[in-house]
């Protein structure tokens, strides 16, 4: 579904991402794993098209989209749930999830059907519909971060650092959510800085540093490498 072929980004004279080959297929979990700084949140950017590529290409289906704009990679069925959340802190949770589903707002019924999964997904979401979203938890931002993402029926999620600054039992919930998607069907490209959660939802996993791909394999082989071990999963 996905293929980047020695995909490189620049900020200036900076090499963010330095040639990486990397392929997701259809109805896979795969794990971007690495240290802050190593190009992971930059990389998905460049795939859903906010951030130009200086070299190599993007495949989507086998179309290359290299030059397609990001609104036209949403058509393709390309969503991300961005690092940091990036909710509309000055929209109501129901707002918010309108707006995800902005590419398809000449199908009123189809939107509202998608609110209502949603609102299943993350029952909290629905209690919160008439909140202001800046006015939310971390976790329910989150929440309301991926269900956005999801409101324009994706076929390939990139899902960045959804766990970043939540507590524990806010984080088991969204990874319990990350592996209700995958039983669905969906494609999902996750770059996670929890190592062993990531892994361990995973079907194939990238070890990415300093902008390039080191390792790469099942997620179950680099949670037994001794070198992802030692890198990234002493803390966990």
């Amino acid at each position: 579904m996905l293929k980047l072929d020695s995909v490189k980004v620049a900020y200036g004279a900076i090499q963010a991402v330095k040639g990486v080959s990397l392929e997701v297929r259809e109805g896979e979990v795969v794990t971007i794993i690495g240290a802050n700084g190593a190009g992971k949140s930059t990389l998905l950017k460049s795939i859903c098209g906010l951030e130009p590529i200086s070299g190599g290409s993007i495949q989507i289906d086998g179309k290359d989209v290299s030059k397609v704009r990001a609104h036209e990679r949403v058509a393709l069925g390309v969503a991300m749930s961005p690092e940091g959340r990036g909710v509309f802190a000055d929209q109501t949770v129901r707002e918010n999830l309108m707006l995800g589903g902005y590419s398809r707002r000449r199908d009123p019924a189809a939107i509202e059907a998608a609110i209502e999964r949603e609102f299943n997904r993350f029952p909290r979401l629905r209690e919160r519909q008439n909140q202001l979203s800046g006015t939310m938890s971390g976790g329910e931002q989150q929440m309301l971060a991926i269900s956005r993402a999801l409101m324009s029926e994706p076929r390939l999620l990139l899902l960045d650092e959804p766990s970043l600054g939540l507590a524990p039992l806010i984080i088991k919930d969204i990874f319990n959510a990350i592996r209700q998607l995958r039983e669905s069907g969906l494609t999902i490209l996750l770059v996670e800085q929890m190592a062993k959660q990531a892994l361990g939802v995973a079907d194939r996993a990238y070890v990415l540093e300093t902008g390039c791909i080191t390792l790469e394999g099942t997620g179950s082989a680099l949670l037994n490498d001794p070198k992802v071990k030692a890198a990234y999963l002493g803390s966990h």
